[in-house]
């Protein structure tokens, strides 16, 4: 089994990265990789079970099921249903915390999974770099574009 942490801080108040991470079904405005997204059945984002499925830039379809989420923790949970990306028992978990020195925000994200022997170095770095890092740096920058709009209604 393969595990993944990593973790950056952000320049914006916990409260303003939950507004973008929460929506279960809002990574297609935020994360490069994903094209679009919807989430099955009609049913809202914030069901627990609710599966979303999006296309990844690349054409690849995935779909996700959205195992658990807490406003009051500003956690997260989710595994892999169907891919053609070699991950195997996907499921990751995001967490954040409030950084009280400068208003700013832990971000936790993590997974673990397995993959095809051979694989283990390429998957993790995909993860790690182009899923995980990749979306930090792409909340980094949509909090720099509004940041006095953001998360509000």
């Amino acid at each position: 089994m393969i595990r993944i942490v990593r973790s950056t801080i952000i320049d914006a108040p916990s409260d303003r990265v939950w507004s973008i991470l929460r929506d279960f079904n809002g990574h297609d405005r935020w994360h490069p990789a994903v094209a679009k997204s919807t989430i099955e059945r009609g049913q809202m984002p914030d069901k627990l079970g609710c599966v979303r499925r999006f296309s990844l830039r690349n054409g690849s379809d995935l779909r996700e099921r959205l195992l658990t989420l807490s406003d009051l923790e500003q956690t997260f949970s989710y595994c892999l249903l169907d891919t053609p990306i070699p991950l195997f028992n996907y499921v990751a978990h995001v967490r954040l915390a409030p950084v009280t020195d400068g208003d700013r925000t832990f971000w936790e994200w993590r997974c673990s999974f397995t993959t095809r022997a051979g694989q283990e170095a390429e998957m993790t770095r995909m993860v790690s770099e182009d899923i995980y890092d990749a979306g930090f740096a792409a909340v980094r920058t949509r909090l720099a574009a509004s940041p006095a709009t953001e998360g509000r209604a």
